[in-house]
């Protein structure tokens, strides 16, 4: 079983954590402490291929963003999340993505861009085609969810599955020794 190590990021606030544990455990968090870090790992079948999620959950807070260099360095897929009611977050997300790619060195890093709280429409700040337009311009899937009504949150863990089966990073091509030959 193939595993898989997918960092979600985002702002204070944006349901970041919300997301995660809908996913792992079908339930919302209306009430929770800020985190820090948390580590969640389901097993998901995606495409008839059954894989190993490891979900690590990480601080929205500016003071732990030192952390985030480390998060990116050990990840393999990210789900970037902003509030559809907050603009400042989706405004917060771009510096993030920048950030993956300097730490990566590559610009092609599996990726999914999120506007989460969907339910919440009527306090909608972010239009869906700021959302789209911004993807777009990365290259990457962009999906709006809403983890207290569970809209697209399965979705959501699929595609970044998805997007780090089919996107092929440089560094696996590193890893290999000087002597072997390339079939």
């Amino acid at each position: 079983m193939k595993e898989y190590k997918v960092v979600v990021l985002g702002s204070g606030g944006v349901g970041k954590s919300a997301l995660t544990v809908q996913f792992v455990t079908g339930t919302f968090i209306e009430k929770y402490d800020p985190t820090i870090e948390d580590f969640y790992r389901k097993e998901i079948e995606v495409d008839s291929s059954p894989s190993v999620l490891e979900i690590l959950d990480t601080a929205g807070t500016e003071q732990f963003a030192s952390m985030r260099d480390l998060y990116i360095k050990n990840g393999q897929g990210f789900i970037l999340v902003y509030s559809l009611v907050n603009q400042q977050s989706f405004q917060d997300i771009r510096p993030m993505r920048d950030q993956i790619v300097r730490v990566k060195r590559y610009e092609k890093v599996p990726l999914i861009l999120v506007g989460n709280k969907v339910d919440l429409e009527s306090e909608r700040e972010v239009p869906c085609s700021e959302g789209r337009a911004l993807a777009q311009e990365w290259g990457c899937p962009f999906i709006e969810t809403s983890a207290k009504s569970k809209t697209m949150v399965d979705e959501l863990f699929a595609e970044i599955v998805r997007q780090m089966n089919y996107t092929v990073l440089p560094e696996k091509q590193e890893q290999c020794c000087t002597s072997c030959t390339v079939q």
